[in-house]
């Protein structure tokens, strides 16, 4: 028995060149955190995020400026940008307006049921989805005062009532998130929506806070959600550097078998058998790998006696250890060559490999 579930089949939806739903690939997104109105700040780091393998990102559209900006930054980027949106409709139409290629917005925060059929009016003139975001910390006072506080039911029932804003008006290229800062009430509010609605899911933990533990919470509740065949998009929430939200998105995904994102390193843990600085060399491997497409296995393991047999399964490995490094091929020795020749040595056969 398989661990990950058959995924959901959802709606499919386009969010400028990337399919979203039904068999389009689960697709790792981020979010800037500069001032979008800071064209050049904004643009150069969704290039790096570009480089690392984001597939779309959303800017923050909290004044008009932000808005216009998209314009500007959209002639400069080639994944598709999503703009956030919070209350203020002019800004979800001027946002479309500029370029944007998706709108993020919660229909029950943008004030009237004029306000939200001029948003609908306009994202179905330019073909844009539309992702309802709902988050725990911002349900409506009544949602709150029926379900008696937040959880996983009146999460699902704020995002139903916004769906049904939206179908009333004949628009139905939806895209829905439920986030909770804590793993057990955001899987449990997927769970129910998923077994409500066809519409695909954008899944993460929202404000899952620093690096280890964002890493945790969303590893593991994105992880349980996909491993359960929910999800259609994913964003790994960390107040870090974005590019690390798409290293970490990749390797959930890569973890549960379900893409591969170019080189896949494995190493050992490190015991007192180890006498090789481990910890430096995966570093500088996994630096000069950045960006890298090509799919292969690499080991990096601090013990020429049980590092080729423990890691057998890699493309291609090194081990080192009083001296002598050695680079072997599926568990095969192939080459023995000086222990300070390691990473070189790693990433000339990675090289070969590639042009295989």
């Amino acid at each position: 028995m398989s661990l990950v579930q058959t995924r959901k089949k959802t709606r499919t939806l386009r969010v400028g060149g990337v399919p979203v739903g039904g068999d389009a690939p689960i697709s790792v997104q981020s979010m800037t955190n500069t001032r979008t109105e800071d064209v050049a700040a904004t643009v150069a780091q969704i290039h790096r995020l570009e480089e690392v393998g984001c597939e779309i990102v959303r800017v923050a559209v909290p004044g008009m400026e932000a808005a216009e900006a998209i314009a500007a930054i959209k002639k400069e980027i080639t994944i598709p940008l999503i703009a956030d949106i919070h209350f203020d409709h002019r800004l979800a139409i001027a946002a479309a307006e500029h370029g944007a290629d998706a709108l993020r917005i919660n229909p029950g925060n943008i004030g009237s049921r004029e306000k939200v059929i001029k948003v609908v009016s306009c994202a179905k003139e330019r073909g844009l989805p539309i992702r309802i975001g709902v988050n725990a910390g911002s349900l409506s006072q009544e949602i709150l005062d029926r379900f008696d506080g937040v959880t996983p039911e009146a999460m699902v029932a704020s995002a139903m009532e916004n769906i049904r804003i939206l179908e009333e008006l004949d628009f139905f290229d939806i895209k829905i998130s439920l986030k909770a800062s804590d793993v057990t009430r955001t899987v449990e509010a997927y769970r129910l929506l998923s077994g409500q609605v066809d519409y695909p899911l954008h899944v993460g933990v929202t404000e899952a806070g620093s690096l280890f533990p964002g890493v945790v919470k969303s590893s593991i509740g994105i992880g349980m959600l996909l491993a359960e065949g929910i999800g259609d998009t994913i964003r790994v929430s960390l107040t870090r550097d974005p590019v690390e939200e798409i290293r970490v998105g990749q390797e959930i995904l890569k973890s549960l078998e379900l893409r591969r994102f170019g080189p896949e390193i494995v190493s050992c843990p490190t015991c007192g058998r180890c006498n090789i600085d481990l910890f430096s060399i995966v570093e500088q491997v996994e630096q000069a790998l950045l960006g890298r497409k090509t799919p292969v296995k690499i080991a990096i393991m601090g013990c020429v006696v049980n590092g080729p047999g423990e890691a057998r399964e890699a493309d291609i490995g090194v081990a080192g250890g009083h001296g002598i490094g050695i680079l072997f091929e599926k568990g095969k020795v192939v080459k023995k060559f000086p222990e300070d020749q390691l990473v070189e040595v790693l990433l000339a056969a990675i090289d070969a490999f590639e042009k295989k």
